[in-house]
């Protein structure tokens, strides 16, 4: 019998790169795809497409016949007025999800948190034993991924079997809109960063992002969660590797916190009511001040997550860009 997988968010970066991963591991895909989604990073894929959006009363026969679901959609948005919005669709959403899961006689689900779940630890790295109080989540983003997760923790505890895993921050091919991190990259190729900003992040190449799901799925324990990272890395030290690459030139000076932050007040708070459009977000802007970094040893120990060089990650993400014309290497 054909193993079927049922994947939310296969239209998304992470998507894309494990709908690619499952069918080349023989698997059959079934994709939701809500309404009016550009389906640019499926085209030409042999899967099926599913219409419908993650509360879909009718999600359940969607998944009926599949062994397992990847639910991997989210709503991302670091825009305070959009509270609500990322509690509909990422907490209410995968409660509906994991319902339509059971419902189906699915064999066993993977749901896709997120580091921001787990929160930073000042001045440490973190591990899945780590746990940072909701309230001191930086935003409604993060606080969402935790309410989510805990979801997921409750159906794993009411006896579904969930395996629960949180990516980093994936680096690489398929990234459309593109991720805050992928926007990185298009501005440093698009010479569009005089300054970068004292922060670091966890990095991790996307492919290595599809194979912990999969590998989850193989080897992971219900109700476990697993952080999907590789490398901690300042900023700077990514600017300088893009310039490696690239033969671009980095930035050689920081911005002082304050005036991004004195930028993203003023939009979300002055300007925003009056009906401009916020350009910086100031959780993003709060977020962009920590150093968040992640210890991935349990994902490596128990599901044998591949650890792919960074520099390989950047290489391809910036051979995508260049391709699909997001910027060129002007140099």
């Amino acid at each position: 019998m054909a193993f079927t997988a049922f994947v939310t968010g296969g239209t998304g970066f992470v998507g894309a790169n494990l709908v690619r991963l499952l069918l080349a591991q023989g698997c059959q895909v079934r994709s939701l795809v809500r309404p009016g989604t550009r389906l640019d990073n499926l085209q030409g894929l042999p899967i099926e497409l599913v219409t419908g959006d993650l509360r879909d009363p009718e999600l359940a026969t969607k998944m009926t016949g599949c062994q397992a679901v990847f639910h991997v959609a989210a709503h991302y948005s670091l825009w305070q007025a959009d509270r609500q919005q990322l509690y509909d669709s990422n907490v209410l959403g995968t409660r509906h999800v994991l319902a339509a899961a059971r419902q189906a006689g699915v064999e066993r689900t993977v749901y896709t948190s997120s580091v921001a779940a787990i929160g930073v630890k000042p001045q440490a790295i973190a591990d899945e034993t780590y746990q940072s109080p909701v309230e001191k989540l930086i935003g409604a983003y993060k606080q969402s991924k935790y309410w989510a997760e805990q979801e997921a923790v409750q159906a794993a505890q009411g006896g579904q079997d969930v395996v629960i895993v949180n990516p980093s921050t994936p680096i690489g091919p398929w990234d459309l809109k593109p991720t805050p991190t992928g926007d990185i990259v298009v501005r440093f190729l698009r010479r569009q960063m005089p300054f970068y900003l004292q922060t670091g992040l966890n990095l991790i190449h996307v492919q290595d992002v599809a194979w912990g799901h999969w590998l989850a799925y193989q080897k992971g324990k219900t109700g476990d969660r697993y952080i999907l990272g590789h490398q901690n890395m300042p900023l700077q030290e990514l600017l300088k590797q893009l310039s490696a690459l690239t033969g671009l030139p980095a930035p050689t000076r920081s911005l002082p916190a304050w005036i991004p932050l004195s930028v993203a007040w003023v939009d979300e708070t002055v300007l925003a009511p009056l009906g401009k459009p916020p350009s910086v977000p100031l959780d993003g802007v709060r977020m962009a001040g920590q150093f968040m970094y992640y210890d991935a040893t349990k994902a490596v120990r128990e599901l044998s997550l591949p650890q792919t060089p960074i520099v390989t990650a950047l290489q391809d993400a910036v051979e995508w860009f260049v391709t699909k014309n997001y910027a060129a290497v002007n140099r």
